[in-house]
């Protein structure tokens, strides 16, 4: 009933609250244990290499290394490989407060402890409605994965919230709804911009998922659109939004190709380390069994780079690396195949190992292996279960997504904190799941109870 839901509304509100308090607390937490020294601690050696080139930055020195590093950037030499956007955002609080990465672990943990159970509840509420809504935003909150990752001067927890923020606005834009009433405007479609923008500039793996929600968002808004004669209306404006959006996506990203041009005088569109990734990722040093982490302090990699490419820059090293790491799979596809096969054990990864410490091992019991077989099973509700009722709605957005982001992985090469924004889209089937099981213990109790009355 309306009035009754309208009453719920302000309690809804205040759970919502309180789950987005708990959420920043446990996330500052995070970031105090921490600490204001960026020292490599399990899963998060990329943060030295933020916080130095934020460093250079702020030197004049632009995006560059006082020393040679990582991957195979010589000193003093310009450097694609890290996001840009993270790197300006890490400089802009240095300028600001001095050299004190605590209070960028802070800032940055108070921001996505709001975001994330806030976006997620959104998306959820889309999917499911606000019951699940609430439970995915409290799962969320207290993700042990997420709360570590917050105060990680790292490009995992801002990433993640662009992606909740893209998927949130392309469910907007696909709404039945808004689609009947002509919300192709451009603001929305200019937002559905800003947000996979940030998610682009933020790690750049997420360009092949941009076609699939675009694809998705466009097919919502035709089917419907009514009769066939006003989808056939819409395809006009669908097709200029959808320009708008890519247009914003592709000006974030042209400021880049040109630096990047200019730094190494050739083509790199944002990023130099697909390359990298996919050769590193396919050696033969790997047999048919991925190691995600080769033994050793990481000098193995670079000592797999072939001594011809040494001379060139990074940008070149890239280009020719993919080239090679190609050629891997070209000369064996079956050891390819079967190489792939074996990163889904390590994507998938949800039991304690002796390669890990303490805190990773209980970290990921706690969030991905008690969450996973809820998730499962919640895919089997949709599937199964309520196919007529979420069929051609947002869930399967969030599972293309799930399923193209991991692929690009599971085919190049993948960590267990590759997985975590498949984890954050993929929580609400969890909630679901909490909620099926809740409604079918009480409806068991009120027939128990009305045989009792019968009986009585």
């Amino acid at each position: 009933m309306p009035g009754s839901d309208a009453r719920m509304r302000p309690t809804r509100a205040r759970w919502l609250g309180l789950i987005a308090c708990a959420s920043v607390a446990l996330r500052v937490g995070a970031a105090l244990y921490l600490g204001n020294d960026v020292t490599v601690k399990p899963g998060t050696a990329d943060q030295l290499s933020y916080h130095l080139l934020a460093l250079r930055v702020l030197g004049g020195h632009g995006f560059s290394f006082e020393t040679g590093w990582w991957p195979a950037t010589a000193a003093g030499e310009p450097t694609a490989h890290w996001s840009y956007l993270y790197v300006l955002f890490l400089a802009g609080i240095y300028a600001a407060v001095g050299s004190t990465p605590l209070v960028a672990r802070i800032i940055q943990a108070i921001a996505v402890g709001m975001l994330q159970p806030l976006l997620t509840y959104a998306i959820a509420r889309r999917m499911f409605g606000s019951r699940v809504g609430l439970i995915s935003a409290a799962i969320v909150a207290g993700y042990a994965y997420f709360i570590y990752y917050a105060g990680a001067l790292m490009t995992e927890s801002f990433f993640i919230v662009a992606l909740l923020w893209s998927l949130h606005v392309a469910m907007r834009l696909g709404s039945a709804e808004e689609s009947r009433a002509g919300a192709e405007g451009p603001k929305l479609w200019l937002t559905l911009g800003l947000a996979l923008a940030t998610t682009v500039l933020l790690r750049q793996a997420i360009l092949v998922c941009i076609p699939v929600i675009l694809l998705w968002v466009g097919w919502r808004r035709v089917a419907t659109g009514g009769d066939s004669a006003l989808g056939r209306a819409r395809i006009a404006p669908l097709l200029r939004g959808m320009g708008l959006t890519v247009l914003v996506v592709a000006v974030s990203i042209l400021p880049w190709t040109i630096r990047n041009y200019r730094a190494f005088h050739q083509l790199v569109l944002l990023n130099t380390n697909a390359g990298f990734a996919f050769y590193w990722g396919n050696h033969p040093i790997h047999g048919v069994n991925f190691v995600p982490i080769l033994p050793g302090d990481g000098s193995l990699y670079g000592r797999l780079l072939p001594d011809d490419l040494r001379a060139l820059n990074e940008a070149q090293m890239d280009r020719e690396l993919l080239r090679r790491g190609l050629g891997f799979v070209v000369q064996d596809p079956g050891r390819y195949a079967l190489l792939s096969v074996s990163r889904v054990r390590e994507y998938v990864k949800f039991w304690p190992s002796s390669d890990s410490d303490r805190l990773s091992n209980v970290a990921r019991v706690i969030s991905f292996g008690l969450c996973l077989p809820f998730m499962l099973t919640g895919m089997a509700l949709v599937v199964r279960e309520q196919w007529s009722r979420f069929a051609g709605g947002e869930i399967w957005l969030v599972l293309s997504v799930a399923l193209v982001y991991s692929l690009a992985h599971v085919l190049t090469w993948t960590l267990v904190r590759y997985r975590l924004p498949v984890d954050a889209i993929l929580l609400p089937l969890a909630a679901l799941t909490m909620v099926h099981l809740f409604d079918q213990r009480a409806s068991r109790a009120r027939a128990v109870r009305d045989n009792v009355l019968v009986a009585g």
